[in-house]
């Protein structure tokens, strides 16, 4: 974070902002400095985190219908899509960036296609959605859009799994990539203001990622009523 002079002279911190595309009403959607990392780092990043599927993936499709269509929001290197297809459900896997949609397809041939969190406008689509480590980099100011848009893009009785790196303000990492870096709180007041979800689960933990660090994450799991 780049600091600011309060009154008193003495040096703050300001806030990061997203820089990038728009949409959502005019507000950034896409951070352009993160969608550059993974551009410029996607072979590197799929041979870290692309050869084994998500542990949390198989307890999720056991939830859904046999058969059914899954969409996924930021499908990086294409395992997770892969073991969606494999365990026999129609997947449509999605990323924000042109490289890593590349990539999935090379290796495991899912037709990924490119596609921002704002640019959601299916309705009663998917009887699920799956949003491992990619919605953590959404703004704040944006969220409640693409929550409401994720919410119309599942059938009734539709799941929808998003995992996020816990903080208390938006910041960028070690790596200039962006997070939202939410509460425990604050995200169930997100999801909380928007009717229709139930059975919601929450699960916290703490894992590493690209940047090698340990941070506090959370698993969140609802139902669209």
């Amino acid at each position: 974070m780049r600091a600011v002079e309060d009154r008193s002279g003495e040096k703050v911190p300001r806030p990061a902002r997203p820089r990038g595309s728009r949409g959502s009403g005019g507000r950034v959607s896409a951070d352009r400095d993160t969608i550059a990392f993974y551009q410029a780092r996607a072979p590197h990043y799929v041979l870290k985190f692309g050869q084994a599927h998500s542990y949390q993936l198989d307890p999720f499709l056991d939830r859904l219908p046999a058969g059914g269509r899954i969409l996924e929001l930021g499908c990086g290197g294409g395992q997770d899509a892969a073991r969606i297809a494999v365990r026999g459900f129609t997947v449509d896997a999605t990323d924000g960036t042109p490289a890593m949609v590349k990539k999935a397809n090379e290796r495991w041939n899912i037709g990924a296609r490119v596609m921002r969190f704002d640019e959601l406008d299916a309705e009663a689509a998917y009887d699920g959605i799956w949003a491992h480590a990619s919605l953590l980099h959404c703004p704040r100011a944006v969220l409640p859009d693409v929550l409401a848009r994720i919410h119309r893009a599942l059938v009734p009785g539709g799941w929808f799994f998003a995992s996020y790196k816990l903080g208390e303000e938006e910041g960028r990492d070690s790596l200039g990539r962006f997070y939202n870096f939410p509460s425990a709180a604050w995200l169930a007041a997100q999801y909380a203001a928007l009717p229709g979800w139930e059975n919601a689960e929450a699960r916290e933990y703490t894992a590493g990622g690209f940047d090698n660090i340990t941070r506090d994450w959370i698993d969140l799991i609802v139902r669209k009523a």
